[in-house]
């Protein structure tokens, strides 16, 4: 998506350890806008596949989630990260390691919120080395959740998480696509066609 590319190029900043910041736009301060546009794009993808749910993983995730499930007009469903003594223990839980935080934690969704009836989008802002999806992946098996597709504003392919994913016969859709950045904020992106 052009328009994506863009603003990551004016906006994105890039820091040591392979980190991207969009949080001017993205996942801290939110461009409503743009936010409205990479859900109508990951619509146009994914609209023929009877998706009955959106799945994410709180926080970062849960503001395209919406965007995209108010086009599907179906429910989103996000992966908790702590426990919280309100969501009860019929849980489905995936211990999930984050790029981002250097750390593991466990992700809950509630069994009364997903099931074997559910054709599923899962939905992030980022994927890195991908193993937040893989979690949301291993969440729907044992719901036993149709998993439709995978859909990604922001892909680091040189951390290899889409691919890996695509290997396991996934489709993923990344908006935007970085094969490359340097600590001097040179992103080079992979050329890709436009969706919608």
């Amino acid at each position: 998506m052009k328009l994506l590319e863009k603003i990551i190029a004016e906006e994105g900043r890039v820091y040591p350890g392979n980190i991207l910041k969009v949080d001017s736009f993205l996942n801290h301060q939110i461009d409503v806008s743009l936010v409205d546009r990479l859900g109508e794009e990951l619509y146009w993808k994914y609209k023929d596949k009877n998706i009955t749910k959106i799945l994410t993983i709180e926080a970062s995730g849960i503001a395209v989630a919406c965007s995209v499930a108010r086009n599907f007009d179906v429910p989103v469903v996000f992966a908790k990260k702590s426990q919280s003594l309100n969501i009860g223990s019929d849980v489905y839980v995936s211990r999930i390691s984050s790029f981002t935080y250097g750390k593991e934690y466990d992700v809950t969704v509630s069994t009364a919120y997903l099931d074997k009836s559910d054709i599923v989008l899962l939905v992030d802002d980022f994927i890195a080395v991908g193993n937040a999806m893989k979690g949301l992946v291993d969440i729907c098996n044992q719901a036993g959740a149709g998993i439709a597709g995978i859909g990604i504003c922001i892909e680091k392919a040189f951390q290899n998480g889409g691919d890996d994913l695509r290997k396991m016969g996934y489709e993923v859709t990344s908006l935007a696509i970085i094969e490359s950045m340097t600590e001097d904020g040179q992103i080079t992106f992979r050329k890709q066609e436009e969706i919608g």
